[in-house]
């Protein structure tokens, strides 16, 4: 499929949503939770394994014995310390967390990074994306699909400038995943903010009114009654996301809404698994401290760490 084709279905897809009334669009970007699981330690380290692992990863863990379970697990440990000095910090050890729950990111910055680093030197220019992304549509200045490839042209570059951090229209696989997904960046947050008022400040004033708010989530569709939860939104919106009550949302407003900031459920964890196994009571972990305590990282039952090493190798 070319990019004109999903672009067209990506049109067919969303006119369909738009055609249901009663559904709900959601903007905000919260942390996921870590696991389904209870945290409760005294019944079992559930919780902690799907931390630790990524749910998908902890399904597999009856593949190995203890004392593989312990080896595996030590592997992973030289993974985690990130500055080699033999020991793992909370904030070492919540990035891990991290990772292992937002594996999908990266599996998805590793599929569109071979099919954009044309010239396969490890890098992607603003150019190769450009070409290989919009190189055979913009010949047509005028094509009959009703898409403005200009635009969205114009916006990528925007955006991919952005997560550019040394402004030299390269892109390292870092950069590219920032640019892919930018709501995962703390530097690139303004730009998540500036693009969601754009698709939704239909008059282009810079703010976001009530019927622009609501408009964006629910369409009419020429029925009278709005639904229980479109006028939960009204409400919302005027109490709580019209800050100062000047009946619309600037930038600020905008960002508090759609990037709330939540508990980070990846430090709390961390702190509570260094606390867990922190023997000699340093604020940090050895290999040894951590092996000790596989039951509450891995269990008696381990996964296939492999792929999870391997993966964590672009980290």
């Amino acid at each position: 499929m070319d990019l004109r084709q999903f672009l067209m279905c990506l049109s067919l897809c969303t006119a369909l949503a738009l055609s249901k009334p009663t559904e709900k669009k959601d903007r905000v970007h919260h942390e996921p939770q870590l696991s389904d699981k209870v945290h409760n330690d005294a019944q079992s380290f559930d919780y902690d394994h799907d931390a630790f692992l990524g749910a998908e990863e902890a399904k597999t863990f009856d593949q190995l014995t203890q004392e593989e379970s312990k080896e595996r697990l030590g592997k992973i440990v030289s993974k985690i310390d990130g500055d080699k000095d033999g020991f793992v910090t909370v904030d070492e050890l919540k990035d891990w967390i991290k990772f292992a729950q937002k594996r999908w990111i990266y599996e998805d910055v590793e599929r569109q990074w071979k099919g954009h680093d044309l010239n396969e030197d490890g890098l992607i220019s603003w150019d190769e994306y450009k070409n290989a992304t919009y190189g055979h549509v913009l010949d047509d200045p005028d094509p009959d699909d009703g898409f403005n490839y200009k635009q969205m042209m114009v916006r990528d570059e925007r955006r991919f400038k952005m997560a550019d951090k040394d402004g030299d229209l390269i892109a390292t696989k870092e950069e590219f995943t920032a640019f892919l997904h930018p709501e995962e960046y703390d530097y690139m947050k303004d730009i998540v903010v500036q693009e969601t008022m754009e698709d939704i400040d239909k008059n282009a004033d810079g703010f976001i009114d009530l019927e622009e708010y609501i408009g964006d989530m629910y369409s009419h569709d020429g029925k009278a009654d709005e639904p229980e939860w479109v006028k939960t939104e009204r409400e919302q919106f005027m109490e709580f996301r019209d800050k100062n009550r000047d009946g619309k949302m600037d930038k600020e407003e905008t960002k508090d809404w759609i990037l709330p900031s939540d508990y980070d459920h990846a430090e709390a964890e961390a702190r509570h698994l260094v606390y867990e196994s922190d023997q000699n009571k340093d604020g940090k972990l050895t290999k040894e401290e951590i092996v000790d305590k596989y039951d509450l990282f891995v269990g008696s039952q381990a996964t296939d760490f492999g792929e999870a090493l391997n993966r964590h190798d672009e980290f």
